[in-house]
């Protein structure tokens, strides 16, 4: 399982907060602002060094202490670590064994999870950069070197646009498109090999969750028929204008079709949830095939907005990748696992272990 024991010190409501879990399905209920989010959030800084929620260090931190601790133990067949994660107005601190080098791309190589929460309607009804991200996890995991090639875009799309708005000439910016143009390509190239390897569990999610046709498409992020470069250099005196770069990888989008409209216009809130938890579910799927090995997935509140038809569905969907689960909900309600899930009960910020 991935992860054997967690534990949580003065993380938002939580003053301490200990979690011994099951390898296969966790349940944590409790009313509302009772601390359940707050727990799987902490869980989830664990594996990402940052909230799902965008919160920063100082709502994190709870009140009147100067830093929060998570410490958990991973297994990964039969090896077992020890990973840390503290942070405070000094920032963050990552130990994974006693190592602190290597940074949030270490926790999340050690601890990959993904996140169900009542906000990831956004990942369809949202702005594109939510969906680059998605891909960009996937290639982390599956493609070799991607980290670092997307490390030097980055760096050569920082440098542009700053070149941009200090008024470098031509001949300045044409090393910076250089590098932009062999790094976006290859960027642009990862995120398609990785769409295509997806799609089929994309497809196959989409029907047992939507029970209807799903397509999906990617938007490069320049015009078709023409090179990066090209419209790098082109669209130069815009980009003067407006001192930020608008051609390549850093304006891709995917576009998702459900029932052959565009889904992030036209479908219900219930049915965006779905189609958000199509996504998340099939990535999972495609990591934990490359990895071999099961993720950890983290529900928050997974019946909120589903009728119980479209619930079963998620569940069946959930249950059927083997990850390990950990849930929330209002009441104890064990019947969405099929086996005893270890229960605990959270009130006021603090965790009780039921069974």
């Amino acid at each position: 399982m991935p992860l054997q024991h967690f534990t949580a010190t003065q993380f938002r409501c939580l003053a301490s907060a200990e979690l011994e879990t099951n390898p296969h399905y966790n349940l944590i209920y409790g009313g509302n602002a009772s601390g359940k989010t707050s727990l799987l959030e902490a869980v989830a800084y664990l594996g990402r060094g940052k909230s799902f929620r965008g919160a920063t260090t100082p709502d994190l931190v709870q009140h009147g202490a100067i830093e929060f601790v998570l410490l958990g133990k991973v297994t990964d067949g039969s090896r077992l670590s020890t990973v840390g994660v503290r942070n405070s107005r000094e920032g963050l601190e990552i130990r994974i064994d006693g190592d602190s080098k290597g940074g949030a791309a270490a926790l999340a190589n050690v601890l990959p999870l993904q996140v169900v929460d009542p906000e990831i309607h956004s990942l369809v009804a949202g702005g594109p950069e939510q969906r680059r991200r998605y891909l960009d996890w996937i290639a982390f995991h599956v493609e070799q070197g991607y980290l670092e090639l997307w490390r030097r875009f980055r760096r050569a799309l920082k440098q542009r646009n700053a070149a941009l708005r200090d008024g470098a000439s031509a001949a300045a910016l044409s090393g910076w498109d250089r590098e932009l143009a062999e790094t976006g390509v290859a960027l642009d190239a990862a995120r398609r090999r990785i769409l295509e390897i997806s799609r089929p569990a994309l497809e196959e999610t989409g029907m047992a969750l939507l029970d209807s046709g799903l397509g999906f498409e990617y938007l490069q992020g320049w015009p078709t028929g023409r090179s990066l470069v090209e419209a790098l250099r082109d669209g130069v005196e815009r980009d003067r204008q407006l001192g930020r770069t608008q051609s390549g990888p850093q304006r891709a989008d995917l576009k998702l079709i459900h029932d052959e409209r565009q889904a992030r216009k036209l479908v219900s809130r219930g049915q965006q949830k779905l189609l958000a938890c199509t996504l998340i579910l099939a990535a999972t799927e495609v990591v934990q095939t490359h990895l071999e090995k099961p993720l950890l997935l983290l529900l928050d509140d997974p019946a909120a907005e589903l009728d119980a038809e479209s619930l079963g569905r998620l569940m069946g969907s959930v249950i059927g990748l083997g990850c390990q689960v950990i849930a929330t909900a209002l009441e104890p309600d064990t019947g969405l696992f099929p086996e005893a899930p270890a229960l605990f009960h959270v009130e006021q910020g603090k965790l009780k272990k039921v069974a």
